[in-house]
């Protein structure tokens, strides 16, 4: 599993605190890129495990806070420290 900045800013607007099969719904909804989704069925199948934030499953997220994005015109987002 390889998050990014990048990628666990596609989950920012996710129904949290959400099941595994939420995320991957809100993933699924939203088309999210590949990774996320892969990245999202690598977690635990345990059904009953609600995860409050992006930091509990990828915990390194809260080394990332003074990382901001910026969505360009072309819909990309740029990363500045």
């Amino acid at each position: 599993m390889l998050w990014t900045p990048e990628l666990a800013l596609y989950l920012e607007d996710a129904p949290w605190p959400a099941t595994k099969e939420e995320l991957l719904d809100f993933a699924n909804r939203t088309g999210v890129p590949m990774q996320v989704i892969d990245n999202l069925q690598e977690l635990d199948d345990e059904e009953t495990e609600v995860f409050e934030s992006i930091e509990d499953i990828w915990p390194e997220a809260a080394n990332h806070e003074d990382v901001y994005f910026n969505e360009d015109e072309d819909g990309d987002y740029n990363m500045e420290y």
